[in-house]
């Protein structure tokens, strides 16, 4: 299977002068950073459908990511880490010693890893993190537009991958490679007429993300999300934060927002899962149909494995 990363090629695009940009963000490039401010969404849970009032908080160097709910006065706080998931079925979920959790986590994560935010202070008025469209977007767009990122006094944690991981679960694998890059690459085929792979190499720039992958949105089959509501779960969902599936049919007013957006966000949701090693990572993981559940594996694998990474 490994003969599948070198066969599928990397996408075309326009970027903005990579080499110049590159340059002048290297001063602040290996520094910690956090919000310059405290930064409000609002929107509903997609499980739930309950209105969530989420801030993004500035904290000091090495805090990594906690989240606290407000909505309970007692042992409340959860940090986001690889460790602490506990569900990976719909989407990754987080929970504390106590129990209490914090689900749907990864496109936040996703826009933190984006804007290139390392320590948070995340307050949010309920146990589901809220959907807005279905992408990262308007995370990122509410970071910017509250001030941007701080940098704090200490550099950037890194590993590097020194051998292959590997890991398995029912049809999806994923690996994590030696590498002198932070990349990721997709192959995904799940959909009939919908089936399409693509790899894309990131570089430590905002703009790749968000023009790339930030607003490519979940998506799911109607059979499904009926299903789903019988059980009491999706009551959030709609066609404002979900690509709908009947059949071969994109049921979105407007469709996809790019022909390969289904794989476009197993990227982004990538990407949030492994910002909970709370590390950088130099090296490439390569998913085959993967999703939560191989995206967190494969982090328990590695740092299960102290010959397989250094500090960087």
């Amino acid at each position: 299977m490994l003969q599948n990363v070198a066969s599928i090629q990397p996408i075309t695009t326009n970027r903005p002068t990579l080499a110049s940009k590159v340059k002048s963000a290297l001063a602040t490039a290996m520094q910690q950073h956090t919000v310059r401010k405290t930064v409000i969404c609002k929107g509903i849970g997609i499980h739930s459908g309950a209105d969530v009032t989420l801030k993004i908080k500035p904290t000091a160097a090495d805090a990594g990511f906690i989240f606290v709910r407000t909505d309970l006065t007692a042992n409340n706080r959860v940090p986001a880490r690889w460790d602490t998931v506990i569900d990976t079925s719909m989407c990754t979920k987080i929970a504390n010693n106590e129990g209490v959790s914090v689900s749907t986590i990864e496109h936040l994560m996703a826009a933190f890893r984006a804007v290139g935010i390392h320590n948070a202070l995340i307050e949010i008025d309920g146990p589901e993190v809220p959907i807005m469209d279905g992408s990262s977007i308007e995370f990122i767009r509410a970071i910017q537009q509250g001030g941007g990122i701080k940098p704090l006094s200490k550099p950037l944690k890194q590993i590097r991958i020194l051998k292959p991981i590997h890991v398995l679960q029912d049809k999806g694998q994923a690996w994590l490679l030696p590498a002198n890059e932070s990349r990721i690459s997709i192959y995904f085929d799940g959909f009939g007429r919908f089936s399409t792979s693509w790899t894309f190499d990131y570089f430590p720039e905002e703009d790749d993300f968000t023009t790339l992958l930030s607003e490519a949105r979940t998506f799911g089959f109607l059979e499904d999300g009926n299903k789903l509501r019988a059980m009491g779960l999706a009551r959030g969902a709609s066609l404002g934060n979900t690509i709908v599936i009947d059949e071969d049919q994109i049921m979105n007013d407007g469709g996809l927002r790019y022909e390969d957006e289904f794989v476009r966000h197993k990227i982004l949701d990538a990407y949030g899962d492994l910002m909970l090693a709370g590390v950088r990572l130099i090296g490439h993981f390569h998913g085959h149909n993967s999703g939560h559940g191989l995206n967190n594996q494969i982090l328990r694998a590695l740092f299960d494995d102290l010959d397989a990474w250094t500090y960087a």
